[in-house]
């Protein structure tokens, strides 16, 4: 009898077809990631990192090809092992022409299995290419002293380069060994279920055999992934304190040890069944014990921890919050803060006010939201110019170093017209910004504008010694889509009354867009395949500049660092437009230190050093990377892994030195680490007796709102107390939990030898020191003051309330306060009141120097100008005639009958309440301080 077979026995040849169709397949597939490949390789090469890029690639090769080749190698010779050596079925009630059917299931089942090995095999090299810099860090990671963990007795380094891999692994092993069980699994239902059915079916012995090998695999994966467990107990964050607990030490950690070493031997056991005796009864056995451990182990631990640890908690928890004390302060650097009390005195001889007068010139009255609104108003000159942020920083001008607030004019092609938002436009005509604007963080000048050092278009400068030489931004944070350059259109460079000035890039960065095969394949790649390839403009030597947005080139050249969300722009002595950006290492697995929010939609962290200082040209595109911590193991294995990435901190240059600070998102950080962690003693630390929290403000509009909100970092020029000479530091204040008085200040410090370390005064506790809600709340209480701030928030206008500066000054503390008002037509607020306050003193005046008259006591504090104040005032503002008259006539040689100075007091109002409306707020106050003689005289 002839058997016909299920599949013929000779297919036909078509290697060609299928060899064409995998072709077309990884083209479609592929052929993007192909192309983004070649234009991040023509990218880096622009930059100066083409080793970088290849280093990057060959090193996500090696670990896509050795995951896939080491899956793929463990996967389906386990398939082959575990498949029945024989297995076909043969159809008895079946019957094609009078012969039964013969079903070859073996080669269909080789079939899968190969096929279905590759695609895990490729899905997870992918999974393991995602995580390559976990991998990195572990290969190249450095041999250095550090830390050792008083548990474990591993080093830093471990937890920070090493351990992350093993979890990576035995996650994957775990994996590996589910998918091998399923498998097992599998081919034994096949096999019951074949027997079950009465069919005929020649089957291997070796099924059971592979489901005891397989349960084996299992206790074996099991076993590694309890041992490394272990150590994850040092990362748990509990309520009180992180780390190990008491229960943990003494047995969980033993106990887990133990029950990895049962999964082992029974492992061992499971296997040796397979091959001596294969019953599944004998590996069910092989897991038993360590059950059987597991169980007792965790109800050890729950007795222990319920009877013997809660009761006495603070005694059995005292070493181990000593550990998670040490090794969190270590994890966020507060090991290299100093620590001084200071004994905040009250009285203006407190602060030592001839010792400090530098430090108190420089005391900010430009809040930086107010001078962004000005700024907005009478620089951006067109409509679609922007400043995106404000920066403070100190330069020297004229000799003498001052505290500066820049802002850089961005172009945003968003605001562009509708008429103009065309390809051309929006990609080779507007391509840049233009220019910065300057001025001292305590000038003002007519109307209550900024005293510009830097400002207009075309740029102009007070003082000889700042310059801008190349103004325009061709690199930024608003700069978010691609453009190119040294194109057939000239570039709009700014606006000159009537005409627009227009220039072409003259710079070495972009890519070149060379031939035309090489123009299609970029405009391929990024979205203008409709455009470039048949654009006039567009020449060989065309430049496109992409990843333009300061943050995103960044992140694209170091994809392991994370960067500080507010970069800040640099005027360097060559009168280059530079981008300075604090970056960081980070961790999740720092031993016994606790996790805190680094960046917003990043995991917690419990490890964080600034260890690298960013720079970019705003006008080229140049990267570089300046390594500022030498003590990281992380930051070292990127060094060693990219040695052309990063420069040495002492090659950076002079004027690019002279403007590095203590980064903001640190100073928050350890602010919230601190404000527990500053707690040394368990038992003050277990009761929370000394917790702290960054001191809140008032809202910094009186708009009706209620509340208040935590203090932001805020950059002074100032002599610290102790210290000889002004240091460029940044500051947050401290309050204790639920409460409002002062009880701490920190400070990090950024200029010479002591760049990068910080220091904490410690206020006294058996004195009441106010607090910036208390001052808040004094100025609120304050008649005069209250009175005027009401009025203000009537009739078309409100009050905006700076930033209130807490200055250790002496050895006391001063406060000060900007109060601006602003026309609710008007987004251009203007300085009114400046108030300066001690603990037991509140003075203010329309200006810095009133205010400090008042403070000295040599005046009277008063919301009124004096008449060289309104004079200068009247110069300064454009007034119509009828304005004039009515302010002239306000002076006490005016009317004196009392109708008159009725009708005289009421027509300052209306003028008053008009000008405000129409957001003429320097007239508005002329009228209002005109308004205040004529009260003045009324009463008299």
């Amino acid at each position: 009898m002839t058997t016909i077979d299920w599949m013929p026995s000779r297919p036909p040849r078509r290697g060609g077809v299928v060899a064409l169709i995998a072709v077309v397949v990884v083209l479609l597939l592929g052929g993007g990631t192909a192309l983004s490949y070649y234009i991040d390789q023509l990218w880096f090469e622009s930059l100066g990192f083409g080793r970088v890029f290849w280093d990057t690639v060959r090193f996500q090769g090696l670990v896509f090809a050795a995951s896939t080749i080491g899956t793929f190698a463990l996967l389906y010779p386990a398939f082959l092992l575990l498949k029945p050596s024989r297995l076909e079925l043969t159809s008895g009630p079946l019957v094609i022409n009078g012969q039964p059917l013969r079903l070859p299931v073996e080669p269909v089942l080789r079939l899968i299995g190969f096929v279905g090995a590759l695609v895990v095999s490729i899905t997870t090299g992918l999974s393991m290419v995602a995580q390559w810099q976990v991998f990195a860090v572990w290969w190249h990671q450095p041999t250095m002293p550090g830390a050792v963990d008083p548990i474990f007795g591993r080093s830093d380094t471990f937890y920070l380069c090493t351990l992350p891999v093993w979890q990576l692994l035995t996650d994957w092993a775990t994996t590996m060994a589910v998918l091998i069980g399923i498998v097992a699994l599998f081919f034994g239902l096949i096999v019951g279920g074949s027997r079950a059915l009465g069919r005929h079916a020649l089957v291997s012995s070796s099924a059971v055999r592979g489901l005891c090998a397989a349960a084996g695999l299992v206790l074996a994966t099991l076993a590694l992934n309890t041992y490394v467990g272990r150590f994850g107990r040092l990362l748990e964050d509990h309520t009180i304190f992180s780390g190990v607990t008491y229960t943990d030490a003494h047995i969980v950690l033993p106990g887990l040890f133990w029950v990895s070493l049962a999964l082992g031997l029974g492992a061992i056991g499971a296997t040796a069944a397979a091959v001596v005796a294969p019953r599944l009864r004998f590996a069910a056995v092989a897991a038993a014990p360590a059950i059987l451990l597991y169980l007792g182990v965790s109800l050890t631990a729950w007795y222990v921890n319920g009877f013997i640890v809660k009761p006495n908690e603070l005694v059995r928890e005292r070493p181990f919050i000593a550990q998670n004390i040490t090794a969190t302060q270590r994890a966020f650097a507060l090991d290299r803060i100093t620590e001084q009390p200071f004994p905040a005195e009250p009285g203006l001889a407190a602060i030592k006010a001839d010792a400090n007068a530098e430090t108190i010139r420089n005391i900010r009255l430009w809040d930086w939201r107010a001078l962004q609104d000005t700024l907005r108003q009478i620089q951006e000159i067109r409509t679609y110019y922007d400043f995106p942020d404000i920066d403070i920083d100190r330069y020297r001008i004229d000799g003498t170093v001052r505290q500066m607030m820049l802002a850089v004019r961005e172009l945003n092609v968003e605001r562009l017209p509708d008429s103009s938002r065309n390809w051309i436009n929006e990609r080779l005509v507007y391509t840049h910004g233009y220019g910065v604007t300057m001025n001292p963080v305590n000038g003002f000048a007519g109307e209550g504008l900024p005293e510009l050092v830097l400002g207009n278009m075309p740029i102009q400068s007070t003082t000889a010694s700042l310059r801008v030489t190349r103004p325009q931004v061709y690199f930024g944070e608003l700069t978010n889509t691609d453009v190119y350059v040294r194109t057939g259109q000239k570039e709009f460079d700014y606006p000159q009354g009537e005409t627009n000035t227009f220039a072409t890039y003259e710079g070495t960065g972009g890519i070149r867009m060379g031939s035309l095969g090489r123009r299609i394949v970029i405009a391929l790649e990024r979205g203008d395949i409709g455009k470039v390839p048949f654009s006039d403009d567009i020449t060989p030597d065309s430049r496109l500049l992409m990843r333009r947005n300061i943050r995103e080139r960044l992140a694209t050249v170091a994809p392991f660092l994370r960067f500080d969300t507010d970069p800040y722009i640099v005027v360097t002595a060559e009168g280059r437009l530079v981008w300075m950006v604090d970056a960081f290492t980070t961790a999740a697995t720092y031993p016994s230190a606790r996790h805190y929010r680094f960046l917003p939609g990043v995991e917690p962290v419990n490890y964080v050093r600034n260890s690298v200082k960013a720079t970019v040209d705003a006008y080229d595109g140049t990267v570089t990377l300046y390594q500022f911590e030498q003590t990281d193991p992380v930051i070292a294995a990127w060094a060693r892994m990219f040695p052309t990435l990063f420069r040495p901190a002492s090659s950076m240059p002079d004027d690019l030195r002279a403007h590095v600070r203590y980064p903001e998102l640190l100073l928050e950080t350890q602010a919230a680490v601190y404000g527990l962690y500053h707690m040394t003693t368990p038992d003050v630390f277990y009761n929370r007796e000394d917790l702290w929290t960054v001191a809140s403000e008032a809202r910094g509009t009186d708009t009706g709102e209620s509340g208040a909100q935590a203090m932001e970092p805020n950059f002074v020029l100032m002599t610290l107390p102790g210290q000889s000479r002004q240091e460029f530091v940044e500051m947050l204040p401290f309050t204790p939990a639920n409460r409002n008085n002062l009880i701490g200040w920190f400070a990090g410090r950024s200029d010479g030898e002591h760049y990068g370390t910080a220091l904490v005064y410690d206020f006294p506790k058996t004195k009441l020191v106010d607090g910036p809600l208390q001052i808040e709340a004094r100025i609120d209480q304050n008649a005069e003051l209250s009175g005027q701030l009401s009025l203000w928030n009537q009739q078309g206008s409100h009050v905006r309330r700076g930033t209130l500066l807490v200055m250790p000054i002496g050895s006391g503390v001063l406060y000060a306060e900007p109060i601006y008002l602003q026309a609710d037509r008007s987004p251009m607020p203007e300085l009114r009141i400046v108030v300066l306050a001690l603990q037991d003193r509140l003075a203010y005046g329309p200006t810095f120097e009133a205010a400090l008259a008042a403070l000295y006591g040599t005046a009277p504090s008063t919301l009124s100008r004096d008449a060289a104040s309104l004079a200068a005032a009247d110069r300064s503002a454009p007034t119509d005639g009828r304005t004039a008259a009515r302010t002239t006539g306000a002076t006490p040689h005016g009317p004196t009958d009392q109708a008159s100075l009725i009708r005289e007091a009421a027509r300052a109002l209306e003028d008053y309440q008009r000008l405000t409306a129409e957001g003429k707020l320097g007239e508005a106050g002329a009228r209002l301080d005109a308004l205040k003689l004529t009260l003045d005289h009324l009463s008299r």
